[in-house]
C-alpha cells in the first residue's frame, strides 16, 4: 500500500508511471537482497530518500508513509467489537473475575 501511495504522488508530480514503477522496483529489489543475504534492516525508504528520481516527493514521504493512514476503520472497528462482544461478557462474568483478572481497555 505504501509503494502505490508512493508510486501516484510521483506521477502526480510529473514523474513518468513506467519508470517510476522501474525505479521503485529496482529499489526494492536491491532492499530486498540486503535484509535476505545479509540479515540487515530494510533500507527501502532510505534509497527512495536518495534516489534522484524521487527527489520531487521526498518532502511528501513522512506523510506519504503514516501508518495512519493504513489502518483504515480498524480503531473504530476494535471499539464497537469491545463494546458489543467482550464487554458484555465481562459483566456476565464479573464475579468470577474479580480476584484473577485486571483488565484495563
Amino acid at each position: 500500500m505504501a509503494a502505490e501511495n508512493i508510486l501516484m504522488a510521483t506521477v502526480k508530480a510529473g514523474g513518468s508511471r513506467q519508470e517510476a514503477h522501474e525505479k521503485f522496483r529496482v529499489l526494492s529489489q536491491e532492499a530486498g537482497a540486503r535484509v535476505k543475504n545479509e540479515g540487515a534492516e530494510n533500507d527501502l525508504i532510505e534509497r527512495i530518500r536518495k534516489c534522484e528520481f524521487f527527489a520531487h516527493i521526498h518532502s511528501q514521504l513522512d506523510s506519504l508513509l503514516e501508518p495512519a493512514t493504513f489502518i483504515g476503520r480498524a480503531p473504530e472497528q476494535v471499539d464497537e467489537f469491545i463494546e458489543k462482544e467482550v464487554n458484555p461478557i465481562l459483566k456476565r462474568y464479573a464475579d468470577r473475575l474479580v480476584d484473577f483478572v485486571d483488565l484495563k481497555v
